[in-house]
């Protein structure tokens, strides 16, 4: 009988393994799509910068005015994986042993001693809504840095490890300032993407108000499960990148650093303050989950592009000037794209130096 691997086991892998487990990654994505497309009208920028985090093992803000299906789309999405869900619904009175859990007296009854117990909270689950997050104080807030960043929570001085695989989805109002709390920049930083969710189109608008205006009955299929979703996490990051394509991921985020000395007009006259390394991080890692789902076996510099924005805009802090003159963080990013080159002599082998994937030369 062969061995069965266990979690943290070092398991050698073929490059038909490879490529097997890239297909199903493919595959999982559209049937995914085809799923939220029987609930979601339209959006599907925001559909797959959402499941490129997901593949990614990052988490994601939706930024949007209500009644643009945010909170839906993350709950159409949950009841897709065979994870476990929770919502948790952000208000002014949150505290945080509302979302980590606490501790409790037990009593035994046959022998009457007490102890304490620690009763989870809703933090503890797969896929973790967090419903109009800026609604919250700070503190309360900041209970889910640690969760975010190592998943786990910690009470009383002991360690709780989260599941896994383990993402926070959050949602927020852009245009409500009374009783809203905007994030810290420290927690801001830990979500890969920032999602700006638009208005739909004419035609979309017609539709939502066809389906939602008549009786629905929409059943969603499983289509992962927690072991499926960590696989596939794994084999994006074993994408290969060329080192021109981190350094271009890398210069771009450096550009965006006013003390950096040589930065484009833009980033003096409208930048308090830049990027950090984990924008570089996350553009990389975002590159190469993109690259899978378009069906390619490299990562180029399109891709390090195409997650510029919601990878940056959170991370790019614009000063009194910006905000005087209506320059956005989206602004920024756009000039800053068009202005750093492109190495021209650099070569796109799907290799890459790496014997991974490359059984992709025999595709067609």
């Amino acid at each position: 009988m062969a061995n069965e691997s266990k979690p943290g086991d070092v398991v050698e892998r073929s490059e038909a393994d490879d490529v097997a487990v890239v297909e199903r990654l493919i595959a999982s994505y559209e049937r995914l799509k085809s799923q939220i497309a029987r609930t979601i009208v339209g959006q599907e920028a925001v559909i797959e910068q959402l499941l490129t985090a997901m593949f990614c093992n990052g988490h994601c803000i939706l930024e949007g005015v209500p009644g643009l299906a945010k909170t839906l789309l993350i709950s159409t999405l949950s009841r897709q994986l065979s994870l476990s869900f929770s919502r948790i619904q952000f208000t002014p009175d949150l505290m945080p042993s509302d979302i980590t859990g606490t501790e409790v007296i037990e009593e035994d009854r046959g022998t009457g001693t007490r102890s304490l117990r620690f009763v989870k909270g809703p933090v503890f689950a797969n896929v973790v809504l967090a419903d109009e997050i800026n609604r919250t104080p700070p503190k309360t807030q900041a209970a889910l840095l640690e969760a975010m960043q190592e998943h786990q929570v910690t009470a009383a001085g002991f360690p709780h490890k989260l599941p896994r695989p383990f993402f926070v989805f959050a949602t927020q109002n852009p245009i409500e300032q009374e009783g809203t709390y905007p994030l810290p920049e420290a927690q801001l930083d830990r979500f890969m993407f920032k999602v700006r969710v638009g208005y739909p189109s004419d035609e979309e608008e017609f539709q939502i108000i066809k389906m939602t205006t008549a009786p629905q009955d929409v059943a969603v299929e499983r289509t992962l499960n927690a072991r499926e979703v960590l696989e596939l996490q794994e084999i994006v990051r074993r994408l290969p990148c060329a080192d021109h394509v981190m350094r271009y991921a890398m210069q771009l985020v450096r550009s965006t650093r006013v003390d950096q000395g040589n930065v484009p007009k833009i980033i003096k006259d409208y930048v308090g303050w830049g990027a950090g390394p984990r924008a570089s991080q996350y553009l990389v890692l975002a590159g190469k989950g993109r690259a899978i789902l378009k069906g390619r076996y490299y990562v180029s510099t399109e891709d390090i592009r195409a997650v510029a924005f919601p990878v940056l805009r959170h991370r790019i802090l614009t000063n009194f000037n910006a905000e005087a003159d209506g320059v956005r963080s989206d602004d920024i990013i756009h000039q800053l794209i068009e202005q750093l080159p492109v190495d021209p002599s650099a070569t796109m082998d799907r290799a890459m130096g790496s014997r991974v994937f490359a059984a992709d030369r025999t595709r067609t």
